[in-house]
């Protein structure tokens, strides 16, 4: 989608199409967490690209789906976790986005993240790659990190 935008931005030579374009892209950027999600704003989303006139087939060219998992560990304390860029890297505790990009290295179009619940002691580990085998591989092993570092509870993943 975003590149859509940029891509309606950059093809006009009329300057007012180039600003509404700019600003649509800005918007988007302020409307979605494309890394959490939120129904809401993705429905909002929808609404907003089918009005401008992008066809159903045009947009979904514009995007493949990775097979995911998503995996919820309990931890004594969620708030020992602290994120930056969206929820998607990890500050705190010391060392574990380290160890979580080692890990995501090890997979082809590996992609994964850990981000405390909102509204609960667990943290939620998100993870993606080329097969759902190594989507659910990736997830466990991030899993596991978390549970390690950061105080996770139960049997571990």
């Amino acid at each position: 989608t975003w590149l859509l935008l940029l891509w309606r931005a950059c093809a006009t030579s009329c300057y007012h199409c180039l600003q509404v374009s700019v600003m649509q892209l800005l918007a988007v950027s302020r409307l979605m967490n494309q890394a959490v999600g939120d129904a809401i704003s993705g429905l909002l989303l929808c609404d907003a690209v089918l009005r401008s006139g992008t066809s159903l087939a045009d947009w979904q060219a514009l995007y493949s789906d990775l097979p995911s998992r998503q995996l919820k560990l309990v931890v004594a304390d969620r708030t020992v976790i602290t994120t930056t860029d969206a929820e998607r890297r990890c500050l705190t505790p010391e060392g574990l986005q380290g160890a979580i990009d080692a890990a995501v290295a090890k997979y082809s179009s590996g992609r994964a993240f850990a981000r405390p619940s909102g509204t609960e002691d667990a943290v939620r580990v998100y993870a993606e790659a080329a097969s759902q085998e190594a989507a659910d591989a990736l997830a466990r092993e991030v899993a596991g990190l978390v549970y390690d570092r950061c105080g996770g509870m139960g049997e571990r993943p």
